[in-house]
């Protein structure tokens, strides 16, 4: 299917190209400016931290819809092993080999691609199998720190989990900025609480991934309007799934991330995030979520964590 003429639209008006220059590489994370990150360290009142990853095993969120990503393969390479002779200091290490995209990531800008083109109009054909992604990987990202707002849209609505078709709109974030009492500034991360990663936590691995809410096409604008420095929520796909227009797959992630160049991160576990931030009825904090700086690599796990 030919990306239609709406998609088209909201790419002119959300698109980055050429605003950090012709050479950038980093998109919507140029928003995060000294002066940002030393408002986001006076958001810690208490230095509570929360952590927002899930834990990577091999029985993970992971079900084979996507080739190759697969969950983590945790191996033992050696075990108390006395390197360097019979009863001097004992070893033991580990391998694993895994989808960088597996658990709790973050996807680079070349995460996917539209037209044939990768953020700041690049050719896609800049990412190849021995030289990854020439552009835009994620050791490109360096380091993301900032504030961190939670938009809490299952309990703006009073619910634990939004239903499986509900395509999370601008109104839907207005709501929820309304209830934690936030304005979400330039250079924020906003974190969009849905819910559905209830379904995984409960062993549901199939029912978290589909059907499941997300954002709506229409989000991209929302975000470019307040320059959003980059967005992560609880669900497997970041956007609904299936597709709110039919067989348009993925549309938000092409906005969002060729055409603003913003990270997105998936599979973030918001679930004690939203009751400590409920309990302090506060929804601004510190986020740490460095990127793993895999050279050319078109994703990286991330280990979160919020401070309040």
């Amino acid at each position: 299917m030919t990306l239609p003429a709406e998609f088209h639209d909201i790419a002119k008006r959300v698109n980055n190209w050429g605003r950090w220059g012709a050479d950038d590489e980093i998109g919507t994370l140029n928003l995060i400016t000294d002066e940002v990150v030393r408002g986001a360290a006076a958001q810690i009142r208490t230095g509570r931290r929360i952590p927002l990853a899930l834990p990577l095993k091999e029985d993970g969120v992971q079900v084979g819809m996507i080739p190759g990503r697969i969950n983590p393969l945790h191996t033992m390479v050696q075990i108390n092993q006395e390197l360097f002779g019979p009863g001097t200091v004992a070893c033991s290490d580990d391998a694993v080999s895994m989808g960088l995209q597996a658990g709790t990531h973050w996807d680079a800008l070349t995460h996917v691609s539209h037209s044939g083109k990768i953020y700041n109009g690049r050719p896609a054909d800049t990412i190849t199998a021995h030289g990854r992604a020439e552009f835009s990987g994620i050791d490109k990202a360096g380091h993301i720190v900032s504030r961190g707002v939670l938009l809490d849209v299952a309990r703006a609505k009073g619910l634990d989990r939004l239903p499986g078709d509900h395509a999370v709109t601008p109104g839907d974030l207005d709501e929820a900025a309304e209830f934690g009492g936030v304005t979400v500034r330039p250079g924020d991360i906003v974190l969009v609480r849905t819910g559905q990663i209830q379904a995984y936590l409960a062993g549901d691995k199939h029912g978290y991934g589909f059907p499941s809410p997300g954002l709506s096409i229409r989000t991209p604008e929302w975000f470019h309007a307040r320059d959003v420095a980059a967005v992560a929520n609880d669900t497997l796909t970041f956007e609904i799934f299936p597709p709110e227009i039919e067989n348009l797959w993925l549309p938000v992630h092409a906005l969002d991330l060729v055409e603003m160049g913003m990270h997105q991160g998936q599979n973030w576990n918001l679930e004690k995030l939203s009751t400590a931030c409920a309990e302090e009825n506060r929804y601004a904090f510190l986020l740490s979520a460095m990127p793993e700086p895999f050279v050319g690599g078109t994703g990286t796990p991330v280990a979160p964590v919020a401070v309040l």
